[in-house]
């Protein structure tokens, strides 16, 4: 094979990588729907209310279910998991661990200080680090994932 057809080659087969790549990451806005349900299951749990709870329940069940399926359905091809590597597995948990320690930490801390409501303070603010962390995540997997060789583990 000509050296410039192997090279045009090796060009397009980079270029639909990235497409794929693109093409399957988390929107944007999935980070806010599961931030907003999260609140919202929080309160409506915090509450004390059975019929809250009740509603809240379902309207985050629900509202999780919509969001996730919505996800799926634009999700053209699956990536594989090679492509993410050990620094994107390390990322994905680290961000979940993250927030969640974030979460717990300040809930139990408000608690302690008597302020109410502290689960639902706790869970807001896991859900700003979702909304404003989530793409940003998003955006570290992409540039990981493109910039792995085309053939290899790195």
């Amino acid at each position: 094979m000509d050296p410039i057809d192997a090279e045009l080659a090796l060009a397009e087969v980079r270029a639909r990588r990235t497409q794929v790549v693109e093409a399957n990451l988390i929107p944007s806005w999935f980070w806010a729907a599961i931030g907003v349900l999260m609140v919202i299951f929080a309160a409506a749990v915090e509450s004390r209310r059975p019929w809250l709870i009740a509603v809240g329940s379902v309207v985050y069940a629900t509202g999780l279910a919509v969001t996730v399926l919505q996800v799926v359905r634009q999700a053209k091809v699956q990536v594989r998991p090679s492509l993410l590597g050990v620094r994107g597995f390390v990322a994905i948990f680290g961000f979940a661990f993250g927030l969640a320690a974030v979460g717990v930490g300040l809930g139990l801390g408000l608690e302690a200080a008597g302020v109410p409501f502290p689960a639902t303070l706790g869970i807001a603010a896991s859900a700003v680090g979702l909304i404003v962390g989530g793409p940003r995540l998003m955006d570290y997997l992409r540039r990981l994932m493109v910039s792995r060789p085309l053939a290899g583990d790195r």
